[in-house]
């Protein structure tokens, strides 16, 4: 089948038949903060001008939400469906986004065409939590160029002469991973199956409560979830049997790896095939380097840590879209220095601890935090050792609603 019948066939029949509507829509505001006071005005009343100034109840554009909306076309879908605008399947194309560099994203079609597109300017300024309205991973649908495209792409303020499409719909996403970033959401890639989450065991030494917030961020996207600890050439294997047993028993499958030695790259590699894979993890830990090593042909730019802070170097610029030799596909993410949640209440924290369920209502308050309150069954259940300490201090760090680094 190809990507145009999976995209279609996704949708609910009645949602295909249905009419078009015109909504009105929140647009993003171009500034979060009121601009910096002058008291220009106030010095202008004091000296004596102010009999010659316009009257200002006379507004020639609307003030206030009135200016903040606009009106789109929308498909009359359920109400669980993508709000975007609705697009012409007649003439629009399929396709998925590979990676996406500034303002410009590579789309490549079902036949493996690539096309340079830019967002047609209704999406980039709709009201959104995220930091860009297309990411790696998503499904798009885009015009491919022509005269009409091309005005387009001049009225978003881009170079016409590169565009190759105009990207017109975002379809509805599954599988995401996300994390918070000053203070907008950032969707790092769209539409996986599984996230490997690289944790390197020395230089940068490892964080265990970083695995855990990673964890819940799968949790959250929906995402199945792999730890690889790599590495493991630079240790002793045995001191970490607890951890990799302990996150077992929770069934997160755990890999110990070394990209220089090869260790556990066959394991790793089987757990890649024919699905849809994104590797993230901190900047130095090794993920290209792996990568490199289970498809050579990838040849990842790869740098050293500093000896100074033992932190890693950006390498990997950008997020990219890549299919493996032996099926499947993979996403490389840059490195992160700080790894926050998205839209998390503390409320939701216990759901992302699997072996709190169990004992969550056998304590005596139904709206317990587990954090302070008396006859706890998950407090009794950390100091009969039944739930680890560790994982416990990791809940307590989520539900202040601290942020790794």
């Amino acid at each position: 089948m190809s990507l145009a019948e999976r995209v279609t066939h996704t949708k609910d029949s009645r949602w295909r038949m249905a009419k078009k509507k015109k909504v009105r829509v929140d647009m993003r505001k171009n500034r979060s903060k009121p601009p910096r006071p002058q008291q220009w005005t106030r010095g202008y009343q004091e000296h004596g001008f102010a009999e010659d100034a316009t009257v200002q109840d006379e507004r020639i554009r609307a003030k206030g939400d009135l200016s903040r909306r606009r009106t789109i076309i929308q498909d009359e879908a359920p109400a669980e469906a993508s709000s975007m605008p609705s697009v012409d399947e007649t003439a629009a194309r399929p396709g998925r986004v590979l990676r996406v560099h500034g303002l410009y994203s590579v789309v490549e079609t079902e036949d493996g065409r690539q096309f340079r597109c830019v967002v047609r300017r209704v999406l980039r300024t709709l009201a959104t939590d995220e930091r860009n309205i297309v990411t790696t991973g998503d499904r798009v649908w885009f015009l491919p160029a022509g005269p009409a495209v091309k005005a387009a792409a001049v009225e978003g303020g881009t170079d016409a002469a590169t565009v190759e499409g105009v990207i017109e719909r975002v379809e509805p996403r599954h599988g995401i991973l996300t994390r918070a970033s000053r203070g907008r959401e950032h969707v790092q890639v769209a539409n996986v199956d599984q996230v490997v989450f690289v944790l390197s065991l020395v230089e940068p030494d490892l964080k265990p409560h970083l695995i855990d917030r990673y964890l819940a961020s799968a949790e959250q996207g929906g995402i199945r979830p792999i730890l690889c600890l790599n590495k493991a050439d630079l240790v002793d294997p045995v001191d970490y049997q607890p951890l990799i047993g302990m996150y077992s028993q929770l069934g997160v499958p755990t890999f110990l790896t070394s990209a220089s030695a090869g260790t556990g790259v066959t394991r790793l590699r089987e757990r890649l095939r024919e699905s849809e894979t994104v590797f993230t993890g901190q900047s130095g830990v090794g993920k290209s380097s792996l990568l490199n090593v289970i498809q050579p042909e990838l040849g990842l730019r790869v740098r050293e840590v500093s000896s100074v802070n033992q932190k890693g170097k950006h390498t990997t610029t950008t997020a990219e879209l890549i299919r493996l030799d032996f099926g499947g596909w993979v996403v490389d993410t840059p490195g992160v220095r700080q790894f926050g949640l998205w839209d998390v209440i503390p409320e939701e924290v216990e759901g992302f601890f699997a072996e709190f369920r169990p004992f969550v209502a056998l304590c005596a308050f139904p709206d317990c935090t587990h954090t302070h309150e008396d006859r706890c069954a998950v407090k009794r259940a950390v100091m009969r050792r039944w739930i680890t300490e560790s994982r416990y201090t990791s809940y307590l760090g989520l539900f202040a609603g601290e942020t790794a680094s």
